[in-house]
């Protein structure tokens, strides 16, 4: 029995890189599989329905079943639509991968607020509208009786875990996609439904054609070479996720990529200043910079993360 037999899923942004990857992998391994593209560039401009096609053409020609949609995660009623794509076709849901997304990259005393809403809305409150709506399903079959293991995986990034610059709002989002997955476990595993996150090191359209300078360092790989930031390689996690042998992990965010997987910890308390009486400012100063001295609080960076030094 495949891992995924019987699965329903759906995936945002699966026209494409890694969401074209995760669709192929969960078809491969059992899962029928909403195929969400609205076929935009990078940037969000644009429409295409070529990009859901072609996904839905392929896992059919390797014998999987598939449907594209073209609904955007932006929409609030669309993203019920999304849903109802996937019980309409399928009878069901099991599994949303939130993965669409756009990059409009600025340092922050350039951004406009444009700028600014066009990612947040697609990241963020695209995730939150799809999320949405299938929790609420999931809540009312669990309700009727229909045990139906949900499974929700967000899509965030290291630009949010770790930070990077120039991408405030992209980082922004993504740190709060990693949130939310924490918080809807929380919420909903009476309903048997688990949410969890990834961080993503790989090389797709938003860093090739948004962010040249982090295309640099990740190489396309020689022929025959192991292909170190292919987007295939976040794809097996989010399918294990998908499964139900998944079923015991709640609420966590994994770096994936590189033929590696990381479990990331968020914020947590790394030292601590006290005392039984109302600071004065500059002696809690002096005792704040002693505690920083200590090398606690050292940040990770992306570069260390793409180098293989983390």
């Amino acid at each position: 029995m495949a891992l995924l037999d019987g699965k329903v899923a759906i995936i945002t942004g699966a026209g494409r890189g890694i969401g074209r990857e995760e669709a192929i992998l969960m078809a491969k391994h059992g899962a029928k599989v909403v195929v969400n593209d609205l076929g935009g560039h990078f940037d969000g401009t644009g429409q295409s329905r070529s990009p859901a096609e072609d996904v839905v053409k392929e896992i059919r020609a390797a014998g999987g079943e598939a449907v594209a949609n073209f609904e955007s995660v932006t929409d609030f009623k669309a993203a019920k639509r999304i849903i109802e794509c996937a019980i309409d076709n399928f009878g069901k849901l099991n599994i949303v991968v939130n993965n669409a997304g756009i990059l409009r990259d600025r340092m922050i005393f350039n951004m406009n607020e444009e700028d600014w809403d066009a990612v947040v809305t697609v990241h963020l409150k695209g995730s939150f509208n799809v999320a949405r709506h299938a929790c609420s399903y999931w809540r009312e079959q669990h309700k009727a009786g229909n045990m139906l293991n949900g499974r929700l995986i967000n899509t965030s990034s290291d630009s949010g875990i770790l930070g990077n610059a120039g991408q405030s709002n992209y980082g922004a989002a993504k740190a709060a996609v990693a949130a939310m997955a924490i918080i809807v476990d929380r919420e909903m595993q009476r309903y048997g439904v688990t949410a969890n996150a990834i961080a993503p090191v790989a090389r797709t359209r938003l860093t090739v054609d948004a962010t040249p300078q982090t295309a640099a360092g990740m190489p396309a790989a020689k022929a025959g070479e192991f292909d170190t930031f292919g987007p295939a390689n976040v794809a097996p996690l989010v399918a294990w996720l998908g499964s139900d042998d998944a079923k015991d992990v709640h609420g966590e965010t994994f770096r994936v990529g590189m033929g590696s997987v990381w479990m990331m910890q968020g914020w947590h308390s790394v030292g601590r200043v006290q005392k039984k009486a109302i600071w004065d400012p500059n002696e809690l100063g002096a005792k704040v910079k002693e505690e920083l001295a200590k090398g606690a609080t050292k940040k990770e960076s992306m570069g260390q993360v793409m180098a293989g030094g983390v």
